[in-house]
């Protein structure tokens, strides 16, 4: 398990950054398509990809946009963070292995715990592939909690 501490309202300063990675893998994307019914074959069929502009699969765009939730879930704010809305640009297809980094900055406290919150994900080349901005509600409380495990699962 993992444990992980949120940064409440009243600790958030402007400029504040946090950042988290996680790679794309086969399984993320038929695990995604499954989820989400989005079974574009630009995503898992490798014929028809061939015949488009990218020349190869690639990842469901808004895949990139759950690590957003993922990470202002998990890092900044962290737990108990409330999504009022979120704006995305895709700028880069992302490719199967790819390393993402998603970086989130603080860019304005507002009234009632509300934060707006840049938002912007890499390749591993230093690529944007996304480049948004959030609106948050902060957690009013300090927490300290410990993520619950995922069950394993299974595809085919």
């Amino acid at each position: 398990m993992t444990q992980v501490q949120n940064v409440p309202y009243e600790e958030l300063e402007v400029g504040q950054k946090a950042n988290f990675q996680r790679s794309v893998g086969e399984r993320d994307i038929q695990l995604f398509a499954e989820v989400s019914g989005d079974r574009n074959p630009v995503h898992l069929d490798a014929d028809y990809a061939a015949t488009t502009l990218f020349k190869e699969r690639i990842a469901h765009g808004m895949l990139s946009g759950a690590l957003i939730s993922a990470a202002i879930a998990t890092t900044l704010p962290g737990p108990g963070t409330i999504y009022l809305g979120q704006n995305l640009r895709f700028t880069r297809p992302v490719k199967i292995g790819d390393m993402l980094d998603v970086e989130l900055e603080v860019l304005e406290k507002l009234p009632k715990n509300r934060v707006r919150i840049g938002t912007r994900v890499l390749n591993q080349n230093g690529e944007a592939v996304v480049e948004g901005e959030a609106e948050v509600l902060a957690p009013k409380q300090k927490l300290n909690i410990e993520l619950p495990a995922l069950p394993p699962i299974t595809i085919g």
